[in-house]
Order: C-alpha cells, then sequence, then structure tokens
C-alpha cells in the first residue's frame, strides 16, 4: 500500500507542478510506468483502464475543439456581450446573468469550457466598464465556481459525469432525468451563496454605452450560423442514440469534425476561412488522452493496493446508517478526496469502492451520483482539486489576477459546503422520486 501511494503521490506532485513545462501527460505515464515495472499494477490493467477511461477523454477532447472554434468565431463574446446588455446597465442583475450565462457553457461545453473561455471574455467587458477590482473579482469567482457546481446535469458536462456513467452503465437520458432537476438546485444555492458572500461589492450601476455591439465579436458568421443547429442536432442525438450504448466519444467526435470542415471551408480549398482550425486542434488538450491512461493506472494500483477495500467498508458503515447518511456521507468523502487528490482519480476511487460495497441497489444509485456529485463540486475546497482550476488560475494570473492558495481555499471553504450539502440533499429526494415511475 505504502509503495503505491507513494507512486500516487510523487506523480500528483509532478502533474501539478509541471517542472520546466512537463506535460501532465507525461507525468502521469511516467507514474504509470513505475507502477508497471514494481507490479503496484499488471499489463492486463492497462486494458481494463483503457475501457473505463477512453470514451470519456475523447468526449472531452471533441467538446474542447467545438468550444475553441466557436470561441475563436466569436460566438462566446457575442453571448457575452447580450448578457451584459440585457443587464440593462444594473449590477445586480447583470451579476446573476453572467452566473446562468456560465451555467448554460458548463453544461454543454464542460466545466472547463465555461472556466477557461468565460472567464477572459468577462475580464474583458469588466475592464470596459471600469469596474473595481473588488467587483471584478466577485464576477471572476462568481464565472469560476459556477462552473464546477453547475456541471452535473449533462452526462458531457464533466469529464466526471462521462467516467462515471461509462463505468456503471447509466443511459444519456436515465442521466439527465436524474441530475437535471439537482442540478438547478446547485445553481441556485451556488448563485444565493456567492450573492451573500460578494452582493455588497456588486455596483449597482455600470455603463452600458461602453459596451460593443454584440455582432462586433463575430469573426466568422458562417460557423456562428452553424453554431446553434449543430448543438441542437447534437443535444438531440445524445437523447436518441443513448438506448443503442453508442459511445458518447463517435457523437461528439462526429460533431466536432463537422465544425472542423465549416471553419476550415475545405470544400473551397480554405478560401474565405477566418478561425485557424489547426490551432483550434494544436490547442485541443491532447495531453489529457495520457493523462486519462496513466494517471487512472496509478490509481488504479492504490485500489490493488487496498484503497478500494477500505472505501467500500466506509461505504457500507454509511449504508446502515440510512440511505441520508450515506448519500450525504458518500458526497463529501468524494469532495474530500477530491480536494487532496485531484477529482479525476478521485472519481475512480468512488467508482471502484461503490462496485465492491455490498449494498442494496437503491443505496447504490444513491452513491453513484452522490459520487458524481462529490466530485464535480467537491474540487472547489481547493487549488488543486481539478486541472480545471489550475488552469483557471494560470489564466486569471496572465490577465493580471492573482489568487493565492490561501484566498481561493478561504473563499472555497465558505462557498463549497453548503453548495454541496444542498445539493447532496436535493438527490436524496428526487432519485426516489424518479425511480419510483
Amino acid at each position: 500500500m505504502m509503495l503505491a501511494l507513494l507512486i500516487f503521490i510523487v506523480t500528483l506532485v509532478l502533474v501539478i507542478w509541471q517542472p520546466r513545462g512537463l506535460g501532465i501527460g507525461w507525468s502521469a505515464l511516467a507514474g504509470a510506468l513505475v507502477a508497471l515495472l514494481v507490479g503496484v499494477v499488471h499489463w492486463a490493467d492497462v486494458g481494463v483502464v483503457w475501457n473505463i477511461v477512453w470514451d470519456a477523454t475523447f468526449t472531452f477532447v471533441a467538446l474542447i475543439i467545438i468550444s475553441l472554434i466557436l470561441d475563436e468565431a466569436g460566438f462566446f463574446a457575442w453571448a457575452a456581450l447580450h448578457v451584459a446588455r440585457w443587464g440593462n446597465g444594473r449590477g445586480h442583475l447583470l451579476f446573476p446573468m453572467i452566473v446562468m450565462l456560465g451555467a448554460v457553457i458548463a453544461a454543454l461545453f464542460a466545466n472547463d469550457g465555461a472556466a477557461l473561455l468565460l472567464t477572459p471574455i468577462v475580464i474583458a467587458i469588466l475592464g470596459r466598464m471600469d469596474f473595481s477590482p473588488a467587483a471584478a473579482l466577485a464576477f471572476i469567482i462568481a464565472t469560476g465556481f459556477i462552473a464546477d457546481t453547475a456541471s452535473l446535469p449533462l452526462v458531457i458536462s464533466n469529464l466526471v459525469n462521462i467516467v462515471s456513467a461509462n463505468y456503471f452503465n447509466i443511459g444519456f437520458d436515465r442521466y439527465a432525468l436524474v441530475m437535471v432537476p439537482v442540478n438547478l438546485v446547485s445553481i441556485v444555492v451556488t448563485l444565493i451563496v456567492l450573492w451573500v458572500t460578494f452582493g455588497r461589492k456588486i455596483p449597482k450601476r455600470y455603463p452600458v454605452a461602453e459596451l460593443d455591439a454584440p455582432a462586433s465579436a463575430l469573426k466568422d458568421p458562417l460557423v456562428f450560423r452553424a453554431a446553434f443547429p449543430l448543438l441542437a442536432v447534437l443535444l438531440v442525438a445524445y437523447f436518441v442514440t443513448a438506448p443503442f450504448q453508442v459511445p458518447i466519444a463517435f457523437i461528439t467526435g462526429t460533431a466536432a469534425l463537422v465544425l472542423v470542415v465549416i471553419a476550415g471551408r475545405w470544400w473551397r480549398g480554405g478560401s474565405g476561412a477566418t478561425v485557424s482550425v489547426t490551432s483550434a486542434l494544436r490547442n485541443a488538450p491532447w495531453q489529457i488522452v495520457l493523462f486519462s491512461i496513466g494517471m487512472y493506472l496509478v490509481v488504479y494500483g492504490l485500489g490493488n493496493a487496498g484503497l478500494t477495500d477500505y472505501g467500500a467498508q466506509a461505504l457500507q458503515w454509511l449504508a446502515q446508517q440510512g440511505n441520508l447518511v450515506a448519500t450525504v456521507g458518500t458526497g463529501f468523502l468524494s469532495a474530500l478526496a477530491a480536494s487532496v487528490m485531484n477529482n479525476l482519480p478521485s472519481t475512480l476511487v468512488g467508482a471502484l469502492a461503490i462496485d465492491q460495497a455490498q449494498v442494496s441497489a437503491v443505496t447504490r444509485e444513491l452513491m453513484i451520483y452522490a459520487n458524481v456529485i462529490g466530485n464535480d463540486l467537491g474540487p472547489k475546497f481547493t487549488p488543486i482539486g481539478s486541472l480545471a482550476t489550475l488552469l483557471w488560475l494560470h489564466v486569471l494570473a496572465g490577465k493580471g489576477y492573482r489568487i493565492g492558495w490561501g484566498q481561493y481555499i478561504k473563499v472555497g471553504l465558505l462557498i463549497t459546503p453548503p453548495v454541496l450539502l444542498a445539493t447532496l440533499l436535493a438527490l436524496t429526494l428526487w432519485l426516489p422520486v424518479v425511480s419510483a415511475h
């Protein structure tokens, strides 16, 4: 157990630290190779882990490619400028509208897309309106936090969701039926907590006249016009293909390919293209492919060494206390694990433990979704909880907004617990209703 734990800790430190710009994928693969060489994991485990992660990983990559192309075309800037104008110069209306925009983007483009693409746009808009540093920070924190707390509704909304749904064979439609209402509770409570925390720092008025016209943000009208029907068809396709167990990566990858063709104007030999498809493909998170297989192998080694057994025992004890305690306990255990070991590996640890735990079918399903909620929301306790948060902080630093780890943890501990508790309670109440029909 100690050797497997040491390999995991060293690998995680390298992933977070990234010495000399070392990619997260290479660090994770190095950890996996060491684990293989010392016998913590076996070569047969590689196939098992790949079967768990491939669909989630390539779905995530395809979603980010779609997001990057739409971002270059001006889609998100156009949406943000519209929202800023709809605020009609009232800061106390703009704040919840920005939060809701972040929630919609998180649902459709995953939490990483919402945090990394929307944040720079919001910063640029706030700069034009001359918001004070305290007010700007309120909007920035809100954008970063809603990206994760609103990443529950669809399987595609978070890499955690995809891994969990695939591991337990949960269909896209079943997952949405359970989690869309739960996600609404998470959004409402997030907004309330953010308002209580930052409401006094938000200016009552802001100059709408300083805003650019939304149309001025559009750099590729053809991609923009294609975006809405493409996203609508993509969403419908997820539900239609769910009963046939078509891998989500195939559906999302097809949509990404269609958008790449439109953006690249391939039928014209590239003539008239204004979006750099090459840049979008180059900036796609290819390292996440290596990271997924490498880090999950390292975590699988932890499971083989006994961590799964300890987790299963803890879950069985929680189950004996009743479904309410089992759900809330599982969610908070997952959240704490995610906050110290990153949510991607902790998701697999939780899934393996739930799979091994001897609990009733009802409790098992509650625990599955509670594990998702804990790993979606739990990373907000600390900066290392998710790679998206680390990248988000890096983006902010590049824009001149530096949030120290102490400041982040203080805000995380203030905002996350009430949102996590309310969301888990909503799951406890809603899932039995769904299962009864």
